[in-house]
C-alpha cells in the first residue's frame, strides 16, 4: 500500500511533526503492539512492528514537498485496505495542514 501526501513544510519540520505523531501512538496504542522498530537513514524511515501476532513493516519517505508512505500490510488486513489509507489520509491532513 502506497501513499503520499504533500507536506506544506521543510523536510526537517516534516520529520519532527512525523517523530512527534510517532510517539504518541506509541504511547497512546503500544500496549497492542511490541517488536516496534523505526530507523531514520537519511530522509528514510524504515519501520515495523508486530500487532496481535501479525508484522507490520514499511518506509516513509520525506521529500521536499511529500511524504511517502509505503507499507506491507499482511494479508488478513487487505479487505481494510480502503479504511486504513482513510485514516492515513485523515491523519496526515491533521498533520500537514494547507497553508500551514
Amino acid at each position: 500500500m502506497r501513499m503520499t501526501v504533500t507536506h506544506h513544510t521543510t523536510r526537517d519540520a516534516a520529520r519532527r511533526i512525523i517523530n512527534q505523531r510517532i510517539a504518541a501512538l506509541e504511547q497512546q496504542y503500544g500496549h497492542h503492539a511490541s517488536e516496534i522498530q523505526r530507523e531514520w537513514a537519511g530522509d528514510l524511515l524504515n519501520f515495523s512492528f508486530k500487532a496481535k501476532g501479525f508484522q507490520g513493516k514499511g518506509t516513509l519517505e520525506i521529500t521536499d514537498s511529500e511524504v511517502i508512505v509505503d507499507g506491507k500490510l499482511p494479508l488478513i488486513a487487505k479487505p481494510f485496505e480502503s479504511r486504513i489509507r482513510k485514516t492515513v489520509e485523515d491523519e496526515a491532513a491533521q498533520l500537514f495542514p494547507r497553508g500551514a
